[in-house]
């Protein structure tokens, strides 16, 4: 299997691993008595943190190996408010993953209400612990492999 191309949420193919479920706490929304829109950036690292523990690549395991993965940059589109006590659903899923790069894609659902509530992407890079930049496929091509394996064929994921 070859690496993805840039892809939008719903073109990106499902990966092996559940959506992240967590509730809207009272602390995080603003005056106007819904989520603080600053919130959806540390839910989007929640969810993916949860995602690659799931898939067998979790920062534990990669910081073990001497790799790190900063963010080179976020975007959110707000649809829908999310209020104090509502359950959001996060599916994540991988845009584009070059070897040298990683673009997750996040789709939160309001579960309190059935809607989309965000739609997400974070960018990620791969460096070495003296900060240089890596290509897992060159430098760890069983983990380059398992992210690729961590995606669901298309097939598989038009189920």
């Amino acid at each position: 299997m070859r690496e993805r191309k840039s892809l939008s949420f719903d073109e990106a193919p499902l990966l092996r691993a559940e959506p992240y479920i967590r509730a809207a706490n009272y602390y995080e929304t603003d005056q106007m008595k819904i989520i603080h829109h600053s919130n959806y950036i540390r839910w989007m690292e929640e969810a993916r943190v949860d995602v690659m523990e799931q898939i067998g690549f979790g920062y534990g395991k990669m910081e073990s190996m001497g790799v790190y993965s900063p963010v080179l940059g976020a975007s959110l589109e707000y649809k829908s408010m999310v209020r104090f006590g509502d359950r959001v659903r996060i599916e994540c899923r991988i845009g584009e993953y070059t070897g040298l790069q990683l673009r997750m894609l996040y789709r939160m659902t309001n579960l309190t209400t059935g809607e989309v509530c965000t739609l997400c992407e974070s960018r990620h890079g791969f460096l070495d612990e003296e900060g240089h930049i890596i290509s897992l496929k060159r430098k760890y091509p069983e983990t380059h492999q398992l992210l690729l394996d961590a995606m669901l064929p298309r097939e598989e994921s038009a189920e």
